[in-house]
């Protein structure tokens, strides 16, 4: 077993963050992505502290559990005393049962079977709800309204495909999504409940069963026709050249560090409003907050609350960084990370960690 636990910050409380599974993980990928968690909790103003795990392994492998439990055994002077372990990509509720067993500690990971006592947070869709949220948000600051709203989305996966059925009900329209296999688009609208139908039986083969006219090529899912642009897939999509070529007028990410500086500016030019990740897809660690404060209740909370605290949170923090951007001149990003740096910094103070100024 190979792997890497980074603790980035914990001014704030212990460190909290999903722990990744896959062949090419990396030390500097999980250190950037424990970072994007310290910002990410202090953004939505929760206690816990930025950490991210991961594991060099394929998920697919019959020798997972036993690999999840090497990394549990190897851990176990970090978990939960300074990590508390949870689900990220190529982990499932089963594997953070077996770091719980591993552990004899229900405290060691969040995310188990909800016969285990664990809340159902992929069925609620929560990170997925939070990024609709925010979309709405941003839409209804503009002056826009959400009914009718055009909407392009990357990634048909738990988050993309929780985001879509989300603003459908809210009233949007889906014009274009993508999965691993290949991207559609329709300018009259996608089918959204058929889509996530055909998304729960054949998985990223669905855009196989579409009709011939709605496929298009790989990518120019980003580049269509909308109104709100949601990249929910992967990491760094939309350079330069992507951004130049973006027909949206705002753009919710829904992944982690779908664009990069210079994207972000050349969006800014030409006026496309962009609300960050870890602003707008703090869905999951809001629901994490949950998970983390109850890990040893026998009570659970209801959903409908989760989801209620996922949208006002999420709202709110939109708003709050899109507000604070337009006043001070900056990108949103850096008027988002000046919010939770600001948090952390004063947390750091009041633990006697930094200088009070004078």
């Amino acid at each position: 077993m190979r792997g890497v636990l980074v603790i980035d910050n914990t001014a704030r409380g212990s460190g909290k963050g999903g722990t990744r599974m896959a062949p090419g993980v990396t030390i500097g990928e999980v250190a950037r992505l424990a970072r994007v968690m310290t910002w990410k909790w202090a953004a939505v103003d929760l206690f816990h502290g930025g950490a991210k795990a991961g594991i060099a392994a394929d998920p697919d492998s019959p020798d997972k559990e036993a690999v999840v439990r090497a990394f549990a055994r190897r851990l176990a002077d970090q978990i939960p005393a300074s990590y508390v372990a949870g689900l990220d990509m190529g982990m499932t509720e089963h594997d953070a049962a077996i770091i719980q067993d591993e552990l004899g500690d229900r405290g060691a990971a969040v995310g188990v079977p909800e016969a285990l006592g664990g809340v159902p947070y992929d069925q609620l869709g929560v990170t997925g709800h939070g990024v609709a949220e925010a979309a709405v948000a941003a839409l209804e600051r503009a002056g826009k309204p959400v009914s009718g709203a055009r909407v392009a989305v990357q990634g048909f996966g738990a988050v993309g495909a929780a985001t879509a059925a989300r603003l459908h009900e809210l009233g949007a329209q889906l014009v274009a999504l993508s999965t691993a296999d290949g991207s559609v688009h329709d300018a009259n609208g996608l089918d959204v409940p058929a889509w996530l139908a055909a998304k729960a039986e054949f998985g990223d083969t669905c855009v196989a069963k579409a009709a011939p006219a709605q496929r298009i090529a790989h990518g120019e899912e980003l580049t269509v026709d909308c109104d709100v642009l949601i990249p929910a897939a992967r990491q760094d999509v939309i350079d330069s050249s992507v951004a130049s070529r973006i027909r949206a007028g705002l753009v919710v990410e829904g992944a982690n560090l779908p664009t990069g500086l210079a994207s972000r500016a050349a969006l800014a030019a030409r006026g496309v409003a962009v609300v960050p990740d870890f602003i707008a897809n703090a869905g999951g660690a809001i629901a994490a907050g949950f998970a983390m404060d109850e890990r040893y209740s026998a009570f659970r909370p209801e959903p409908a609350t989760i989801l209620d605290e996922v949208a006002t949170r999420t709202r709110r923090n939109t708003l709050l960084v899109l507000d604070a951007a337009a006043e001070t001149g900056v990108l949103p990003h850096a008027a988002a990370l000046e919010m939770a740096q600001q948090r952390v910094r004063e947390a750091m103070r009041l633990r006697g960690r930094l200088p009070v100024p004078a």
